[in-house]
């Protein structure tokens, strides 16, 4: 998260509480899951904690994905497949947004 102010006076340090709130809002990640994945390198953190983080400043980190992420439509891919019809080959193609 680029604004860290937002996180002064917490026991853990910015990128331990960002990163926890990263991994539960971008992927499907349990609490637990996430508190195993923090001690697995040497963070001991409980779920309850990562849990209260991700209530709190999710929505501010849901609000910068979104807006970083861009509009609907704003790319266009051409997907073409060749396939034989009696023996004659044939190329179709398809806009996928």
């Amino acid at each position: 998260m680029k604004n860290s102010n937002i996180y002064a006076g917490y026991r853990y340090p910015t990128q331990i509480i960002s990163h926890a709130v990263w991994l539960y809002h971008r992927f499907t990640l349990s609490f637990r899951d996430i508190e195993e994945l923090l001690a697995a390198r040497s963070i001991v953190v409980s779920y309850e904690t990562i849990r209260q983080s991700c209530k709190k400043y999710g929505s501010i980190y849901c609000n910068q994905i979104k807006n970083s992420r861009g509009q609907l439509g704003d790319t266009w891919y051409l997907d073409e497949v060749f396939i034989k019809i009696n023996g004659v080959l044939h190329t179709l193609w398809r806009a996928v947004e």
